[in-house]
């Protein structure tokens, strides 16, 4: 099991994911068709070329956010999550775009105890997304229920 446990973590504790992902214009595509997300900022090249600041099409921040939290659970979650509870202060500081190659950092910057599961705890996680000059494109705080580690 990759994930660590409740008591494994510590408050500052930061994970540098070693997963890196360029976005394919397929990705962006697929995801915008089956989330049933019509815009055109995603789907119309043409359209974002002569009518848009950006020129070409923006990747979709639903899948920018999907892939800075998926990353991120090989290292710090896989197998030792209960549930995902929620996302906080979800924000896209940069646009991401086919070719685009995103690397993530984890901060773990809260843990709590359970009130109602003694045997997990609760655990806020900031992750942040960096493209490939270093810029800052996604960042999120994401609370979990996680797994307390058995007793021997």
């Amino acid at each position: 099991m990759a994930g660590l446990y409740f008591d494994d973590l510590t408050v500052g504790q930061v994970f540098r994911h070693e997963i890196r992902r360029t976005i394919t214009e397929a990705d962006n595509v697929w995801f915008s068709a089956v989330t049933h997300n019509p815009a055109y900022l995603h789907l119309d090249e043409e359209y974002c070329r002569n009518e848009t600041e950006f020129g070409q099409r923006l990747v979709n921040s639903a899948f920018t956010l999907g892939l800075m939290v998926g990353i991120s659970v090989g290292d710090t979650t896989l197998g030792t999550a209960v549930a995902n509870l929620g996302w906080d202060e979800v924000r896209f500081p940069k646009p991401l775009f086919h070719g685009d190659t995103i690397r993530v950092e984890t901060e773990v910057v809260e843990l709590r105890e359970s009130r109602s599961r003694p045997e997990a705890g609760i655990v806020v996680f900031l992750h942040r997304a960096f493209n490939q000059r270093g810029e800052l494109v996604a960042h999120c705080k994401r609370s979990g229920l996680q797994r307390r580690r058995p007793a021997a």
